[in-house]
């Protein structure tokens, strides 16, 4: 009974304004919550406090789940106003006034300072736009509607957690309508793995912070598994004829294969890299490093990810991307992506959650189809390919 009546909330949601909407078991949800609260060792007055004042889902957050521009939006869309001049101007005048405190992160970290910059200007655009809407209310109705299943029920405790170690006062815990928290944009169980202490005032501060903020960001990139000295990756040109079916390798074999960074330096001699071409043939083209997978871990969006990089490279004094971007050109959108995750399923190429979102399982499954029809093997999920495998001329 309970995904009906999440729907009919979401469509409520569409139409209500910003006010919290009333509902009667919104209560009910929120008694089922104390036990695994009380579990975790959070005491009641820390519970009662952060729910005093909250009466139902909030119908503009459930509105929110609707969209997000890093996955609806082309790449070449999302980029520009992920990769503007006006940020990167921020960002190396950020990167100036923070000069000693980035030194000291890469030092300990090995995480460029560049990448870093690159972080904090994508999400919250270096501290200026850190979010607004209290972190328990934007994680209740995402949980009492069971968006994504559990995650958000989960996040609701950890974030319970956080206020009753007293790392940060109830007022002041605010962030996205997603529930990710402060100048990073952690969700609260990110926060308690990862958010450090640098400035050394004996609070893990991602709110007003900024060493701390800088310091977190790095911190997380090499759990996830950041390479120190290894890029996320580069623009470059193929040659005529390039076979795309061999599309992973080492750099130095792309490099004898003649293949040719767009900024005329040489590729490095040792790394691994496999092509990514997120417009089609015809469009930018890229070699991706395992640093490329880091950085989706911090955000799964293809789109996401290659801002990060080109902004970084940027912000490093790197020039702006040779090749166009395609004009016009068709794309898939939600639905579609999810259909054509569907139609490859059925030929044993696809395995994992039929999303609708593009990604490195996608790309790999739409290779492996190209290659078996002979097509150009660029990974790139256009409409003509879906026509393809659903039958239609």
């Amino acid at each position: 009974m309970r995904a009906p009546r999440a729907l009919l909330i979401l469509a409520l949601a569409l139409m209500a304004g910003p006010a919290l909407a009333q509902d009667g078991d919104f209560s009910g949800f929120v008694a089922s919550l104390r036990s695994d609260a009380e579990a975790r060792g959070i005491a009641r007055k820390t519970f009662d406090a952060a729910f005093a004042e909250l009466r139902g889902p909030d119908p503009d957050v459930l509105a929110r789940t609707r969209r997000q521009g890093e996955f609806s939006r082309p790449v070449w869309d999302y980029l520009v106003g992920a990769v503007s001049p006006g940020r990167i101007a921020r960002g190396q005048a950020q990167g100036k006034r923070l000069a000693a405190t980035l030194a000291s992160i890469e030092a300990k970290t090995g995480v460029p300072r560049a990448v870093v910059l690159a972080f904090w200007g994508v999400e919250s655009d270096f501290g200026a736009s850190a979010g607004s809407l209290p972190t328990i209310r934007a994680l209740a109705s995402l949980a009492y509607a069971r968006h994504r299943g559990s995650l958000f029920r989960d996040e609701l405790l950890a974030a319970l957690q956080i206020l009753e170690n007293g790392d940060v006062e109830p007022a002041r815990m605010v962030g996205s309508w997603a529930g990710a928290m402060g100048q990073v944009q952690f969700l609260p169980s990110v926060y308690l793995r990862e958010a450090v202490d640098f400035d050394g005032d004996g609070r893990r501060d991602i709110w007003r912070s900024e060493a701390d903020s800088l310091a977190s960001i790095a911190h997380y990139l090499r759990s996830l598994g950041w390479k120190p000295g290894l890029s996320w990756g580069y623009e470059v040109r193929l040659p005529k004829d390039f076979d795309l079916t061999r599309y992973r390798g080492p750099l130095a074999d792309f490099t004898a294969r003649g293949v040719r960074r767009t900024d005329g330096s040489p590729l490095p001699a040792d790394g691994e890299a496999s092509l990514f071409l997120p417009g089609g043939l015809g469009s930018p083209v890229f070699l991706i490093t395992d640093n490329f997978e880091v950085i989706r871990g911090y955000n799964t969006s293809d789109s996401y990810a290659l801002a990060i990089g080109h902004l970084a490279d940027r912000l490093a004094g790197g020039p702006a991307l040779a090749a166009p971007w395609p004009s016009g050109a068709a794309r898939l959108d939600g639905p579609g992506l999810k259909r054509l995750q569907a139609a490859l399923a059925a030929r044993g190429l696809y395995a994992g959650e039929q999303d609708g979102r593009a990604g490195p399982k996608l790309r790999e499954a739409v290779r492996q189809y190209q290659i078996r029809e002979g097509l150009p093997a660029d990974g790139y999920a256009r409409p003509a390919l879906l026509e393809r495998l659903e039958g239609r001329p």
